[in-house]
């Protein structure tokens, strides 16, 4: 909404501009009247807006057409002043003043005239009728108003129309010629419909109806009034209400009513707290609020988010699967101006055997991109309308910056909940496996990210895998960022071990991040590295665990233990080199995932029965 009002007052001269301004101020009609008032500025606390009002005389006598120019461009309404017993000033009205302000107005930003009939103390009869097919014929007059300056009629009442037609204007909600919303009002308004059905079952039950209330006008509508609102819908629609909820026609209809009443601040009022700014489009400022992440921290999301994002799912997920079908998936981002999950996301999080993004992975999903990307997290949480529904001040509330890793190390633990493992190797060597049986599958996908939930001793953590291409001279700072490392070889060429051997020395041999060594495609004949050393010596000469076997081509599916292992390092990046090859310190890790697990699975089950 904008920050402050400027009203232009123009007309012929002798119509009663400058009085109406003084009458205004003094509350009296002025015994002497200038030429022309001086600009005056009305404090936010004494307009019903709680806006900044800057009132603009204009005269003929006082200034040149070049500074009514400029006048015309810096107003933000302009009120066209006749006198009511002055036929030749009403002419003017479109002869004269409404081309001068075209002219002179830039075509895409309309400013909204408001056509004040003053002296109404003078005569007995009503301009209206010579008005009414004036503001039929210009759809940038908002309203005509009849005051006395003389008297003080309707003056008070002239101004405050005048701060409406800026701060609620009709121009961006409502054609007047097919009378009916703008398709921009409309596709607003069904997004905010969406948002609000809760249940997504196609209408606002009372409970939804009191919510969206509540949010937007801050009071909850009594039983009677509630009823009684959606009599008025029964009324002129068959289906506006429907299993005694109000549908989005309902909806739709209820606010076209509201603006053809002259009530289009309550639409406003609803657009705005939902986000939108005067061109009905979402506002910079609502999708990306302000959010301090320092150095060496990374972004979560917190708990309030997670129950809201599940919510969401639940939602969407009709037919209680845990899964969501392509079209539920299209129905959950229906508030989306445009697709944000593209087919890449199934070879990233966990999906089901039709390639379905499940529960799980839906999570995970969104747990990547408050990772990667926290801004693009913050703007599709406004897109699902998170603070409002949330009850939160913004999407800020729903992210979690983690502390220095520095301060980590030095505490010796970690309250963070998502580690990185960059994943690096020669072409070939397995890397695109060791990532796809992450996720339970085979090699037919391809991703250059997994993500999926491990345990570490009893704690749901999230480990994302990240394949890093493997050009040796050119890894940028992003690519050697993580909280692990993990060096894949292939047992069975003999060039393999090569390549991991270089890049541990030259990016991560005197760094503080953990590595691991996996031999991976163990399932083939071994062969011996071509390099100074075997792997096995090589680790234990630099202090790594031992080489980790792995294959994905095992009847059975991959062990997840070695991702239990890299999750557990992340972790505990200063635990010493006795403590990674004591069996013991593994096993603790490992039952407790296990136990865990199963845990998880029970739990998971009887949510799914009480769905």
């Amino acid at each position: 909404m904008r920050k402050d009002v400027r009203i232009l007052l123009v007309g012929e001269p002798k119509v009663g501009k400058t009085s109406l301004i003084m009458s205004l101020v003094s509350e009296e009609f002025p015994d002497v009247v200038p030429y022309r008032a001086e600009e005056i500025t009305i404090p936010a606390d004494v307009t019903p807006e709680r806006v900044p009002t800057h009132i603009v005389d204009y005269s003929e006598a006082e200034q040149t057409d070049e500074q009514l120019f400029q006048e015309i461009s810096k107003a933000n309404v302009i009120c066209i002043v006749y006198a009511v017993n002055n036929k030749k000033s009403i002419e003017k009205v479109t002869s004269h003043w409404i081309p001068l302000i075209t002219e002179n107005t830039d075509k895409d930003s309309r400013v909204p005239l408001i056509l004040v009939g003053n002296k109404s103390d003078l005569v007995e009869h009503s301009s209206m009728e010579t008005i009414l097919p004036i503001m039929n014929q210009y759809s940038e007059i908002e309203t005509c108003v009849e005051c006395s300056a003389k008297n003080l009629k309707n003056i008070s009442e002239l101004f405050y129309y005048a701060q409406k037609a800026v701060l609620h204007p009709t121009g961006p909600l409502y054609c007047p010629e097919k009378k009916d919303m703008k398709p921009l009002c409309v596709k607003a308004l069904t997004r905010i419909f969406k948002v609000s059905d809760l249940d997504n079952d196609g209408n606002l039950n009372d409970n939804e109806l009191n919510f969206f209330q509540r949010t937007c006008f801050n009071t909850p509508l009594e039983p009677q009034a509630l009823e009684d609102v959606k009599n008025v819908v029964r009324k002129n629609l068959i289906d506006g209400v429907c299993d005694n909820g109000l549908t989005l026609k309902g909806f739709l209809f209820l606010h076209t009513l509201f603006i053809q009443r002259g009530r289009h601040e309550t639409t406003w009022t609803v657009l705005r707290r939902f986000g939108y700014d005067d061109d009905l489009e979402l506002n910079q400022d609502y999708l990306f609020p302000p959010l301090k992440i320092p150095p060496d921290c990374t972004t979560e999301l917190n708990h309030n988010a997670y129950l809201f994002l599940q919510s969401v799912f639940d939602k969407h997920d009709k037919d209680r699967d845990c899964a969501l079908s392509p079209e539920e998936l299209r129905d959950l981002f229906d508030v989306f101006p445009y697709m944000p999950w593209g087919p890449d996301v199934n070879n990233t999080v966990c999906t089901n055997d039709q390639g379905w993004i499940t529960y799980q992975g839906y999570l995970s999903q969104w747990t990547l991109t408050t990772y990667l990307d926290v801004q693009r997290c913050l703007e599709y949480l406004g897109y699902l309308g998170y603070s409002i529904i949330a009850e939160q001040e913004s999407q800020a509330a729903g992210i979690t910056v983690t502390r220095d890793k520095k301060i980590d190390l030095q505490k010796r633990q970690t309250q963070r909940s998502v580690f990185r493992c960059n994943v690096f190797g020669d072409i070939g060597s397995g890397k695109s496996g060791f990532l796809q049986a992450f996720l339970g599958r085979n090699l037919m996908h391809r991703s250059y990210y997994a993500i999926n939930t491990t345990y570490v001793y009893g704690q749901e953590k999230y480990l994302l895998l990240h394949e890093v291409f493997p050009d040796f001279d050119y890894l940028s700072d992003a690519d050697l960022a993580c909280d692990i490392v993990c060096l894949v070889y292939d047992v069975s060429n003999p060039y393999s071990f090569e390549y991991c051997a270089k890049v541990f020395k030259q990016y991560f041999m005197d760094s503080k991040t953990p590595c691991m060594m996996i031999a991976a495609k163990s399932d083939l004949p071994e062969v011996k590295q071509m390099y100074g050393c075997s792997p096995l010596e090589f680790c234990r000469r630099h202090k790594m665990p031992p080489p980790q076997s792995f294959t994905c081509n095992a009847a059975s599916a991959p062990n997840r233990d070695i991702y239990t292992k890299l999750t557990t390092m992340a972790m505990y990046p200063h635990v010493s080199q006795a403590d990674l090859k004591s069996s013991t310190f593994w096993l603790r890790a490992s039952v407790g995932a296990t136990v865990f697990a199963v845990l998880g699975f029970a739990m998971y089950r009887v949510l799914l029965k009480t769905r």
